[in-house]
């Protein structure tokens, strides 16, 4: 089973800890010998469906939006995207250079078209910017795509 992620970035320290209870109960359920985890490993629910995937012991595929795309991230997350993309079974690239919302729309998409499921970690709120979690939502409904929306009951962001 091939299962993509996408969520909002950003969210508190509580919501955070409640995120990982549900990714880690929801990976639990697939075999790990069948698990191929697809992400494009930004920090936040990227990041750690990716942890958890390989915790688990199954594969991860990476999909890098654009070359530029790890300086867009903070710098405290740099080791952990580098030990994530070190890890990587398959990294996939959009061949864009600038990491845009444009970009990471496009990263989606080609992450969506790999995956027979897209977890989202949505508070199913339109998205704050084009390429945001619910684009990424929307695209993936258009394609068939099934989503599974995970977010905690009472959290906000």
């Amino acid at each position: 089973m091939r299962v993509g992620i996408t969520g909002h970035r950003g969210l508190s320290r509580q919501v955070e800890e409640q995120v990982r209870v549900l990714l880690a109960d929801l990976v639990r359920k697939y075999d790990p010998a069948d698990l191929v985890g697809v992400s494009c490993i930004a920090d936040g629910p990227d990041s750690w469906f990716a942890e958890t995937v390989l915790q688990h012991g199954g594969r991860l595929e990476v999909v890098v939006p654009a070359a530029e795309y790890r300086q867009g991230l903070p710098d405290w997350h740099h080791p952990v995207y580098d030990r994530l993309i070190s890890r990587a079974a398959d990294v996939h690239h959009t061949g864009l250079t600038a990491s845009t919302s444009e970009a990471h729309q496009a990263g989606s998409e080609i992450l969506v078209g790999l995956v027979d499921e897209l977890i989202a970690v949505w508070d199913g709120k339109p998205a704050r910017g084009y390429g945001g979690t619910a684009d990424v939502v929307a695209y993936a409904e258009t394609t068939g795509v099934p989503v599974r929306v995970l977010w905690p009951e009472g959290a906000s962001r």
